[in-house]
């Protein structure tokens, strides 16, 4: 008699809580799109369909300036944290192990494990420091807030390509008299653009998504998208906000969607 395999999805009560905890996740945001189609000014009592909503949002100035700061704030600190997170992960990966090399992996890893509340109180205090002493109030500190932040987020697929890139091509480089430069330039480089722009999406996602660490450092004035959304719920709330919130699942699912047919394993 044929040994049965053991699969999970045949234990009693497993589908109804696999379904459970899709409804659970997902509910949620299904009534928030579908409100912010809502022709009435209720966020709980449907009125009817109509999108003046999205039009409002769209004609809005201070969602406008919003919108334009936090996809400024998330282009630089994509960037930023990227760059920086290519050089950490080839220094981590493109060479024999070290000791020590444990302790800097999870140093840069760090923003993930600690809450984030830490993280933002922390650079509150620092900034709060330069800011006595420079007199400076602009954008920088939040892009370098979120920088900061997003550096493991852009770090880990970049670092799990390069570990899944075979050193023989970069070897064969060098034994043809490439400097380091070049075989960075034409070999590693192009082979880890997938996971360079794989971490940047993540990282340009995160920063734009954030609130914690933006309510913590941003200046009178620096509202960002999130922060100006949650600025409107402490007040008289109205579809308006299921609409901008709609627009930004939107972009979020598209980056994500792009980063996961990046990231996955081709056959």
């Amino acid at each position: 008699m044929a040994e049965r395999r053991f699969e999970i999805s045949r234990i009693p009560g497993f589908a109804t809580v696999a379904v459970a905890t899709f409804v659970m996740l997902y509910l949620p945001i299904a009534a928030l799109v579908t409100y912010s189609f809502n022709a009435g000014n209720s966020v709980a009592v449907w009125e009817g369909f109509s999108l003046h909503w999205y039009q409002d949002a769209w004609n809005n100035q201070a969602v406008k300036d919003a919108t334009a700061r936090s996809l400024i704030i998330a282009v630089c600190a994509a960037v930023i944290s990227t760059s920086v997170a290519t050089l950490a992960a080839m220094g981590t990966t493109r060479r024999a192990r070290f000791r020590g090399d444990t302790f800097i992996y999870v140093a840069i890893n760090q923003p993930l494990m600690v809450p984030e509340i830490v993280t933002a109180v922390a650079l509150m205090i620092l900034f709060g420091m330069v800011k006595t002493w420079t007199g400076y109030q602009g954008l920088g500190y939040l892009i370098l807030a979120h920088s900061a932040f997003c550096i493991p987020f852009a770090y880990l697929p970049i670092r799990a390509r390069l570990e899944g890139m075979d050193l023989s091509l970069e070897t064969a480089a060098g034994d043809l008299y490439a400097t380091p430069w070049q075989t960075f330039r034409h070999v590693t480089l192009p082979l880890l653009g997938p996971g360079i722009l794989a971490g940047a999406m993540l990282a340009f996602v995160i920063s734009l998504d954030d609130v914690i660490i933006t309510e913590f450092v941003k200046s009178g004035g620096q509202d960002t998208l999130p922060t100006y959304m949650l600025g409107q719920l402490r007040r008289t709330m109205t579809p308006e906000v299921n609409a901008i919130s709609t627009a930004l699942l939107a972009l979020t699912v598209v980056l994500l969607t792009a980063f996961f047919l990046l990231t996955r394993k081709r056959d």
